[in-house]
């Protein structure tokens, strides 16, 4: 999808490569879980099981990340993470429902100032990512094996824009079926 319109889909693996993997005080893992919170709660099924492919390559732990997904209140994560994560529920319904008090909250449960923020931002930008690809009609993978391949790729080279071959294979594709459309 998002080498259909090069120009877009660069500056989109950028953000979700700045988001997810440059560095911060919030491990990759913790980020990834966010996002696959937020895609959970969006119904995206593709980047919700993306999303948490790549936290278990980060986390090694599988049990947490599914239970975070479920309810993260009862997973065993830190408060400062429940916190985070209460506040990314918040934003994926609204960002006007992020309080003042949330944010005191997270405060007190050992969240800084830029760890929130980068909640909030990747929240919102999950909210947009799992749109674009729910409305594009994302294919999600027969064989669900796919997904750990996808967190493996993800966890090690980060979201950098496919590479030239993958976009070459794919447009390749979609002007043959465009042409197979014409003949009949």
């Amino acid at each position: 999808m998002l080498w259909t319109k090069p120009n877009t889909g660069k500056a989109l693996s950028k953000l979700a490569n700045a988001l997810m993997m440059d560095p911060s005080s919030l491990s990759s893992g913790e980020r990834e879980m966010i996002a696959a919170r937020v895609s959970y709660l969006n119904n995206c099924n593709y980047c919700c099981n993306s999303h948490s492919a790549a936290a278990n390559c980060h986390l090694h732990n599988t049990a947490l990340v599914e239970s975070v997904k479920q309810d993260p209140q009862t997973a065993d994560v830190s408060s400062k993470m429940k916190s985070l994560l209460s506040i990314a529920e918040k934003v994926q319904q609204s960002g006007k429902s992020v309080t003042g008090e949330d944010c005191d909250s997270a405060r007190k449960a050992g969240a800084t100032d830029e760890e929130i923020h980068e909640t909030v931002l990747i929240a919102a930008a999950f909210c947009m990512f799992n749109r674009y690809v729910d409305g594009l009609g994302a294919l999600e993978p027969e064989d669900k094996e796919e997904y750990k391949q996808m967190g493996l790729r993800r966890s090690v080279k980060g979201y950098g824009f496919p590479p030239f071959a993958w976009q070459r294979s794919y447009l390749n594709n979609k002007r043959n079926n465009r042409l197979a459309l014409k003949k009949h």
